[in-house]
Order: structure tokens, then C-alpha cells, then sequence
């Protein structure tokens, strides 16, 4: 069978043209979708990268009402009402997300953040709550879950935020032991004797390096007339963390007078100022000894090892001076002066207390004031 070369010839111009034809139809497309493209978007997007935060949201406003199936200018949207502090709109926008049917599973996931970020931000803490709880086993869950132990904090709900503290513990790579045995030592503050001790050996197992719960069981032992459990759970707690020392200097002092182990205190806080001289091993040292002129002459050794208003201050209180008349107006003068140097500062936000805080009050940081005080820093 011979082939006709005349198909060959009528099928190149055919092809040509139906190229031809396909390419001006896709060059249409493309003008009538950057038609479509909303103005506005662009506009608002300018008016953000340039902090015009008022001329932004008027732009997206339009950008949402020429295109209201458009789901990314509702967060934009949504995101500069939280900001600005216009709550009430940002939950409007993103509730109106979440009632749409065709919103993807990943974007509702987003939406119900958001919401929940909004009600959080608005101090809403029980319906942020509820919008939290629905992002479990979401991507969102391990921020939902810091959010919620936030509030659980604020609230100061130790029994919520020990389960979430659990959950995170199992989830994220963070280490949240130190903070379970935080909530558990707020639990035994306001516990009967008993089930405080329960609660704070409880602490102990969770965080075996967390000076807080053996410093408070020793006082709930000392307080319940057992001083000698008292002394050697602070000895126990000195040697597992050694940094913690001069935060149970002086309760070591007291447990050890109460059940006549002075000199086991004294050498071993004497080996801890040697090491690391603190105000606060210095005082209990000073407490411990007998003789008074023996504990004014370590305020005299420190003074020589540290340049020490506090010691000073310490040292004259018990001295003899030659004007005596003007003595105490003169210790008074001295105590108002070392009064901001023997506070507590946070290393986080800087607050500074004249006792030591667990919790920061100012930035609700955990552990972040160091057992120094500020003239030791």
C-alpha cells in the first residue's frame, strides 16, 4: 500500500495551528486571572511592609469583599485585627473560616489556632481553653498544649497543668520534669501535712535534681518537730546540687541547732564557702558559732576575700565606735543602703525581690532567679 504523502502535507499546517490556537488561549487565560487578581491584596501587602498598619486593613477589607473565597486574606486579615488589638473583628474573621464547607482540613487546623490565639489574647481564658482542646492530635497540638499550660499557670490550676506538663513531657524534646515538680510543690503549699509530704516526695521522684521540693519537705519535717530528718534531707539536697547551698544555708542552721549537730553544719558549709564565698553560707556560719566575736571576725575574713557593703554593714552592727552616740544613726544609713543589695534579681526579665522566688513574679519564669544576691552577681 502506497502512502499518501498529501495527509503529511494538509497535518503540519493543521498541527501549527492548533499550537497556535492552544498558546493564545493559555496567554488569555493568564490576562483574565491577573485581571481577576485582586488589586487590593497587593495594595495592603505594600501599605504592611510599610507599618501602615490602618491603610492595610482597609485594603484587605476590599481585598476580602472582591474575593471572599480567598482563605489566605482572611488570616491576613484576621492576624492585623489580633495585633492591633481589635479582638472581637480577628474572632468575627476567623470564626467565619471555620463555618465555610469547602476549607481545607490543614486550613481549618490553621483557623481554629488562630481563634483560639485570639480568644487567649483577649484574656477569653475559658474559651480559649475549649479552642485549644480541639487541636488535639492536630499539627498544632504541641503549640495548643504550651498555650494551655500557660493558662493553666495563669490560673494557677496545678492539678491541669501537672497533666499537660505530662503530656509534653512524652511529646516534644523539651524537658518539662523541673516543671512538674514545680506544680507539685504548689499542690503541697496548700495541702494538709500528710498528703503535702506525699506530694512533695512525689516531686522528688519527677525531678531528683530539683532543689525546691527537698528544701520544702525539710521545713514541713521541721516544722512537724522531726529537725533531724529535716537536716539530713539538706544535706542530701547539698550534695545532689551544690548551687542550691545557699538557699538551704539557713534552714540548715536551724535544723542542725534544733537537733545539736552544729559542727557537721558548720564543716559542711565551711567547705562550700571555700569554694563559692556567698552572704548567705556566710550568715549561717555566723549563726552557728558560739561566740559573737567569732561570727563578726567572718564578716572581717569575707571583707578581705570580697569587697562587701553587705559584710560591712554586718560587721559594724556589732563593733564599738568611738562616737557611740552616732552609732545608730549610722547602721541605720548603712542598712537602708545595703537594702537593694541583699535582693533577688531574675535573669529573665530583671525583677527584683527581697525573697527568693520560684517563679519569677514579673515575667512567670521558672527557676530563673539565681541563689546569689544582687551584690554577689
Amino acid at each position: 500500500m502506497d502512502f499518501d504523502l498529501t495527509w503529511l502535507l494538509w497535518g503540519l499546517p493543521i498541527a501549527f495551528g492548533l499550537g497556535w490556537l492552544a498558546s493564545r488561549l493559555d496567554l488569555r487565560q493568564l490576562r483574565i486571572e491577573n485581571r481577576l487578581a485582586p488589586k487590593a491584596y497587593f495594595r495592603g501587602l505594600n501599605f504592611l511592609l510599610n507599618e501602615q498598619q490602618d491603610q492595610a486593613i482597609d485594603a484587605f477589607i476590599e481585598a476580602v469583599q472582591n474575593d471572599p473565597d480567598t482563605s489566605e486574606l482572611h488570616f491576613a486579615l484576621g492576624n492585623l485585627f489580633r495585633r492591633r488589638g481589635e479582638y472581637e473583628r480577628a474572632v468575627r474573621v476567623h470564626e467565619h473560616l471555620l463555618s465555610r464547607a469547602d476549607l481545607s482540613r490543614e486550613d481549618r487546623h490553621r483557623a481554629q489556632h488562630a481563634l483560639a490565639l485570639d480568644f487567649l489574647k483577649a484574656g477569653l481564658l475559658d474559651r480559649a481553653e475549649e479552642a485549644l482542646r480541639k487541636l488535639e492530635g492536630t499539627a498544632y497540638e504541641e503549640q495548643s498544649l504550651l498555650a494551655l499550660l500557660a493558662i493553666y499557670e495563669r490560673s494557677r490550676d496545678w492539678v491541669q497543668a501537672s497533666d499537660i506538663a505530662r503530656k509534653l513531657d512524652a511529646a516534644s524534646p523539651g524537658q518539662f520534669a523541673a516543671r512538674q515538680a514545680h506544680y507539685l510543690c504548689e499542690q503541697a503549699a496548700s495541702a494538709a501535712p500528710a498528703a503535702a509530704e506525699q506530694l512533695l516526695e512525689k516531686a522528688i521522684k519527677a525531678a531528683p535534681r530539683s532543689p525546691r521540693p527537698r528544701i520544702e519537705l525539710a521545713a514541713l519535717r521541721h516544722r512537724a518537730g522531726d529537725p533531724r530528718a529535716a537536716f539530713e534531707l539538706l544535706k542530701e539536697t547539698a550534695a545532689a546540687v551544690p548551687t542550691s547551698i545557699p538557699l538551704l544555708a539557713q534552714p540548715m542552721a536551724q535544723a542542725a541547732l534544733a537537733s545539736e549537730r552544729r559542727e557537721e553544719a558548720a564543716q559542711l558549709l565551711r567547705t562550700s564557702y571555700e569554694a563559692t564565698p556567698t552572704l548567705d553560707v556566710l550568715d549561717a556560719l555566723a549563726a552557728l558559732d558560739t561566740d559573737p566575736a567569732v561570727a563578726r571576725d567572718r564578716y572581717v575574713q569575707h571583707l578581705q576575700r570580697e569587697p562587701s557593703l553587705v559584710a560591712a554593714s554586718r560587721w559594724l552592727a556589732g563593733e564599738k565606735l568611738e562616737h557611740e552616740q552616732f552609732h545608730p544613726d549610722v547602721q541605720r544609713a548603712l542598712d537602708h543602703a545595703v537594702k537593694p543589695l541583699t535582693r533577688y534579681r531574675c535573669a529573665a526579665c530583671g525583677f527584683e525581690s527581697k525573697q527568693h522566688f520560684w517563679q519569677c513574679p514579673g515575667c512567670q519564669a521558672w527557676d530563673s532567679y539565681p541563689p546569689r544576691r544582687v551584690e554577689e552577681l
